[in-house]
């Protein structure tokens, strides 16, 4: 595996399919910042440099907020990435009450390369 160009291909990956997307913040910033940023605490502050960590970082909210399937992450990135972007997408069917509840239910059952992300 390649880091670089894995990581690239998965931080092109997900601009493109959170392209339409804003942060909610005061200036509406691209929301792929938000991932780009998490790769940067990741590498540069936690010293992480497992491929399949940052990768997931970029992916992580792919399928929870966009069209994106696990199929295609599997496709494009590996099974190993897609069931760490999995473990961390929440069910969109809950109200965000719930949703947070149930991170903090499933937080001591994720794989160590999940809750680094």
């Amino acid at each position: 595996m390649d880091t670089q160009s894995d990581l690239i291909k998965a931080v092109a990956f997900a601009a493109d399919r959170h392209r339409d997307q804003r942060r909610k913040d005061v200036c509406a910033s691209p929301y792929i910042n938000h991932p780009i940023q998490l790769i940067d605490v990741l590498c540069n502050e936690a010293g992480i440099s497992d491929t399949n960590v940052l990768c997931a970082a970029a992916l992580h909210d792919t399928i929870e907020d966009t069209k994106t399937t696990a199929a295609e992450l599997t496709q494009y990135f590996g099974q190993q990435i897609c069931t760490i972007v999995l473990e961390m997408s929440d069910d969109c069917n809950l109200c965000k009450t719930e949703r947070k509840k149930e991170q903090i239910r499933r937080a001591p059952e994720l794989s160590d390369e999940a809750k680094l992300i």
